[in-house]
């Protein structure tokens, strides 16, 4: 059961669970919604939610996705993350963790 994980905002989540997916602004913008390893996280908490309020952690069950992911190189961070091609399934999310 290899785990991933993606941060966004309660309100999104909670909107992703009545469609019963969850797609975010960079799905539409790049193909692809972007995704953490565990040691990642705090990271692009820093670099992307900075001052954001009502976070929360997605952790996402790779095994269960009905799309794609994959690990791709990201230069401007110098590391590799996975990039979900779609949405994501809501019985992919195994566990929701909040942000402080």
């Amino acid at each position: 059961m290899p785990i991933i994980y993606h941060v966004t905002t309660a309100a999104e989540w909670n909107a992703a669970k009545e469609n019963g997916f969850y797609e975010s602004a960079s799905l539409k913008a790049e193909g692809f919604i972007h995704c953490s390893q565990e040691h990642q996280v705090a990271g692009v908490i820093e670099r992307y939610f900075a001052g954001k309020t009502d976070l929360v952690k997605l952790v996402i069950d790779t095994d269960k996705l009905v799309n794609r992911f994959v690990f791709e190189w990201s230069p401007s961070t110098a590391d590799t993350f996975p990039h979900v091609y779609g949405t994501i399934n809501t019985d992919a999310v195994v566990d929701v963790v909040e942000i402080n």
